[in-house]
């Protein structure tokens, strides 16, 4: 045990998990394909995983909050749908946007009203909320796929200001912002409250049931967000795409050093989510398929859930 709280030891185990596996990564692609280290191809595949690292924003905060948030996949879809059905159609382009970061809103509150108000179980409330909008897109789609995304978001995600992906430009700001909100805001310091020891922090004053509605209504808005983003870079609709970020969510920010009551800031899970663009490049230059690179991102969340075990020992 005494070699467990050795000083080293101890601070390695305050590095989120993301770091080490990004470096990792990276390593491997520079000796297995080091012309794929070319900044364009990097920043195209990064630009894929610009949604996920959206919906991490979101899931990081409620995390944070010790709550969860499962319902990211059926705003994503609800989303997708509402644009590329022509349900909207005639709509401007800037309106349609305004009604699907609404629906975002109106998610996200009723998941933090159910959760935060009525203290029900965040797994049960926001799993509820997803499979009744997956359902409702169903639905509507009557089992067929929408149609085409209109030429006015495929245009703003095909963007390059300054030669910079657009997605990407959009993705770092928000991760700036919030992080300034987590470091700097008052919210932020209630975050942080709760996350150490919510029994404490509603004995010093800390308003326990509004932060954690409002993390879920952040949550909400940002989901509303992944699915703008994730319908433009598609630019098809689909009754099948956005429950599968969910749980790539909860692995990148868990693996970003962010757990229940613990959180580690916005840069772990930043990280984390680079981590999903690299395997992805990794595992596709060794000609590993779809079974085998959910067997290693399991593996990898399994190590992380490890690295956690030993960090509560030592620490």
């Amino acid at each position: 045990m005494s070699a467990l709280r050795h000083p080293v030891l101890r601070a390695a185990t305050r590095i989120p998990p993301s770091y080490v596996v990004f470096i990792v990564l990276l390593g491997a692609l520079w000796v297995l394909k080091p012309a794929m280290m070319n900044p364009n191809i990097l920043g195209t595949f990064a630009r894929q995983v610009v949604p996920l690292g959206i919906v991490v924003l979101g899931q990081l905060l409620v995390i944070s909050s010790r709550s969860i948030d499962l319902s990211a996949g059926g705003v994503i879809l609800l989303v997708n749908y509402l644009i590329s059905s022509g349900l909207l159609g005639g709509i401007d382009p800037l309106a349609v946007i305004g009604i699907c970061l609404l629906i975002g809103l109106a998610v996200g509150s009723v998941n933090g009203f159910l959760v935060g108000k009525r203290r029900a179980s965040a797994v049960i409330v926001t799993l509820a909320v997803s499979i009744v909008l997956i359902g409702l897109v169903e639905y509507l789609a009557n089992g067929k796929p929408p149609g085409d995304v209109p030429a006015f978001f495929r245009n703003l995600y095909n963007a390059r200001p300054a030669g910079v992906p657009a997605p990407l430009i959009f993705w770092v700001g928000l991760a700036i912002a919030m992080s300034l909100v987590l470091s700097r805001s008052v919210f932020g310091r209630f975050v942080a409250s709760i996350g150490s020891n919510p029994v404490s922090a509603h004995f010093s004053g800390v308003p326990v049931e509004r932060t954690v509605v409002a993390a879920h209504i952040i949550a909400g808005f940002m989901s509303a967000l992944a699915g703008l983003v994730q319908t433009a870079s598609i630019a098809v609709g689909s009754v099948r795409f956005g429950p599968e970020l969910v749980m790539n969510s909860i692995a990148a920010t868990i693996l970003g050093g962010v757990i229940f009551g613990r959180g580690a800031g916005v840069w772990g899970p930043f990280v984390g989510v680079l981590c999903f663009a690299l395997l992805f490049v990794v595992m596709t230059s060794l000609g590993i398929q779809e079974p085998g690179k959910l067997v290693v991102q399991g593996c990898i969340i399994l190590l992380a859930a490890v690295f956690y075990g030993v960090r509560t020992k030592v620490n």
